[in-house]
């Protein structure tokens, strides 16, 4: 008898609403809306919290990068007592396997140091040309970048230790030069060195600006060695005399329009190296040991940079936490302007469909009925509009994606979550105009005109 008595308000309401239609939609705007902001933003926020998880895959973990930075003018004479080095500053040899090794040794937290040497160089292979970076390593380095190699083989202990011209080549590479053969075993000429072919780094993808900003490489499209490999058979900057670097940036200067990241030669044997801490807690303890370590070592000249790639994701993804948090709060406010809007328009149709409420009461309908019904109209348009609302907000969150390059992700218990929220919207403020609606004296209702 009830669910009879429910469901005959129930249709009561939706022929009301039906015979409104139009006022109907309007009013469910506001839910629409509300709905679709609070999908498209938690998808945002999920999918930046996702990129900055895989962002910290790809880093790895508990790692320090230190960079070589080049001084604008260069190093000064070696001899720490010249006239020069008291008038401009200390000799500094640059970043170094030395450095390293200090690193490595004088740190017991530390797990190991991974050098990096790069050169910029042309590549030939099967009677094709591609540009890129060749990289001297040690195996350390795929340990650190959580790089897998697809096929092949990592590099021995020998090939280190002999300098031995083979290298491992990342998926760009082989897909340019070596499309139609299999590139394991095979002969490719960097620069003017031939290399074997050893190996093949599975694919990563990572944006330009997010390589820069961390310091990760786009290792598809570059060439590894052994360092010891790198030092022998192409380029060791140590033993480079600060003559050499002296006629070389005159030279530079000279030039009419010199290249700005050309203006000052490389002085440095390394150009980075990751360094590896046992433990999370120790990496700040670390960072002020490396730091003074290399002031000291390079005679208080600032030719280095210290960066902590995962504490820059953790801070900055504290401060997308926190937008996404306000973004949240404009998406909820939109859902209360909507059920403002609906309240609005509750008590609006309960004033002019006074004389029918009074019909209804005056004819044996209880003031259950009248709540009853007002409250289905006031959920059926809170309903219809987070169903179209979660729509809505699923296309906008595609369209992001597609057009910004946003990653976004729509989980099932944000869609729950935002349709859980438009009918408990619809509920809350259709309460008081059905109340106001059953409460009113059937005599009076019937003389309102």
């Amino acid at each position: 008898m009830e669910l009879e008595r429910f469901i005959f308000n129930f249709k009561l309401g939706a022929e009301a609403l039906f015979a409104n239609r139009f006022r109907a939609i309007l009013t469910s705007l506001g839910i629409i809306f509300g709905v679709a902001a609070v999908i498209s933003m938690l998808a945002i926020g999920a999918g930046t919290e996702n990129e900055i998880i895989q962002q910290i895959k790809q880093i790895g973990s508990n790692n320090i990068v230190i960079k070589s930075v080049i001084q604008k003018d260069g190093p000064l004479d070696e001899d720490p007592n010249s006239k020069a080095n008291k008038e401009k500053g200390r000799f500094s040899p640059g970043l170094s396997l030395a450095d390293a090794e200090n690193i490595q040794l004088s740190i017991p937290e530390v797990n190991f140091v991974s050098p990096e040497i790069e050169s910029e160089m042309l590549f030939y292979g099967e009677g094709l040309t591609t540009s890129g970076k060749i990289i001297g390593i040690t195996n350390h380095y795929f340990e650190t970048n959580n790089l897998r190699i697809d096929e092949g083989q990592s590099f021995t202990k020998e090939q280190h230790s002999n300098s031995d011209p083979v290298c491992i080549i990342g998926r760009g590479i082989k897909a340019k030069l070596f499309s139609k053969t299999e590139p394991i075993g095979q002969k490719i000429k960097c620069g003017g060195v031939w290399l074997t072919i050893i190996g093949v780094l599975e694919t990563r993808d990572v944006s330009q600006s997010i390589a820069q900003k961390l310091s990760i490489r786009n290792v598809n499209t570059e060439v590894y060695i052994p360092i010891n490999s790198m030092l022998m058979r192409f380029y060791n900057r140590a033993n480079v005399t600060i003559t050499d670097i002296k006629v070389a940036n005159e030279q530079s200067e000279n030039e009419e329009n010199p290249q700005p990241e050309k203006k000052k030669e490389n002085y440095h044997q390394i150009d980075r190296m990751l360094v590896n801490v046992n433990d999370s807690k120790h990496i700040e303890g670390a960072v002020e040991l490396i730091g003074k370590m290399l002031k000291r070592r390079h005679n208080d000249v600032d030719d280095y940079e210290i960066v902590v790639p995962e504490l820059l994701l953790k801070q900055e993804q504290k401060t997308r936490k926190l937008f996404n948090i306000v973004l949240a709060v404009i998406a909820g406010i939109s859902l209360l302007v909507g059920g403002i809007g609906i309240m609005n328009i509750m008590l609006a149709s309960v004033l002019e469909r006074t004389k029918e409420i009074g019909l209804r009461l005056s004819i044996g309908a209880q003031r259950r009925d009248i709540v009853s019904q007002f409250i289905s109209e006031a959920v059926m348009i809170s309903v219809s509009g987070g169903l179209i609302g979660i729509l809505l907000g699923i296309t906008i969150s595609l369209g992001i994606e597609k057009i910004a390059g946003i990653q976004t992700i729509i989980s099932g218990a944000s869609v729950m979550l935002a349709f859980f929220v438009s009918v408990s919207v619809g509920l809350l403020f259709g309460i008081f105009p059905a109340r106001r609606a059953s409460n009113q004296s059937p005599i009076e209702s019937l003389r309102y005109e």
